[in-house]
């Protein structure tokens, strides 16, 4: 049993080891190699043949673009939902300690989202291959797939705790799925991201489940 538990531990850390170190090569990459002034008022882009060669095939799809915004927020509604949940648990058993742990720790990875987001909104790596507001924008990483391939993913886990009934929990399991793996295509196809931005968000969002999946499975563990 302890052997189990230690290997599955090993392989779980291992995925989020090399989720982020590919993260971080494609950051690298993106700010460092074949950059192009190939976007909106001459900005640069790294990776710019395979970014350029991808963005002129998708072009530009606002029904798309459109797609892919309500779909985030169906996605971003369960935020505050799971939230609310561990609030109402928090009045009832009056003591935070007695909360569930996949819900703190649920809650504290929102908040880590959320900095990461404020991060690459700050700390500008490239612009998006067109202008939707006016103006510029930071667009690596696909902040919108990080977030919704976040959120629909340890919502998966969450249903799987909590939901009993085996076909309603197939059932919402196979709904957040197709959410997440839709609005992920769509914003590809939407052609408002570079391919980078895209794939940069994949990884990053991945890397942030795989750590939360990690964290709530050491708790109930050695809990």
């Amino acid at each position: 049993m302890n052997y189990t538990f230690n290997n599955g531990i090993y392989r779980n850390f291992l995925t989020i080891v090399i989720l982020f170190l590919s993260f971080l090569l494609l950051t690298i990459a993106v700010i460092y190699i074949d950059k192009e002034a190939i976007g909106p008022q001459d900005s640069v882009v790294g990776l710019g043949k395979i970014n350029g060669y991808v963005h002129e095939t998708v072009g530009l799809n606002m029904k798309w673009y459109l797609a892919s915004e309500w779909l985030g927020w169906i996605a971003l509604a369960l935020v505050p939902g799971f939230s609310a949940f561990g609030l109402i648990q928090l009045i009832k058993r009056g003591s935070l300690k007695r909360v569930d742990d996949n819900i703190l720790i649920l809650v504290f990875f929102y908040i880590l989202v959320a900095l990461i987001y404020a991060f690459f909104e700050m700390c500008i790596i490239n612009y998006r291959p067109v202008i939707l507001k006016g103006s510029l924008e930071a667009s690596f990483p696909s902040s919108h797939s990080m977030v919704v391939l976040f959120i629909m993913a340890t919502s998966i886990a969450q249903f799987r705790i909590r939901i009993k009934n085996p076909l309603l929990k197939n059932i919402v399991v196979l709904i957040s799925a197709l959410i997440m793996i839709i609005t992920i295509a769509a914003r590809l196809l939407s052609g408002v991201h570079w391919s980078t931005d895209i794939l940069g968000g994949i990884l990053l969002g991945a890397t942030l489940a795989s750590a939360y999946q990690l964290t709530i499975h050491y708790r109930a563990t050695a809990g």
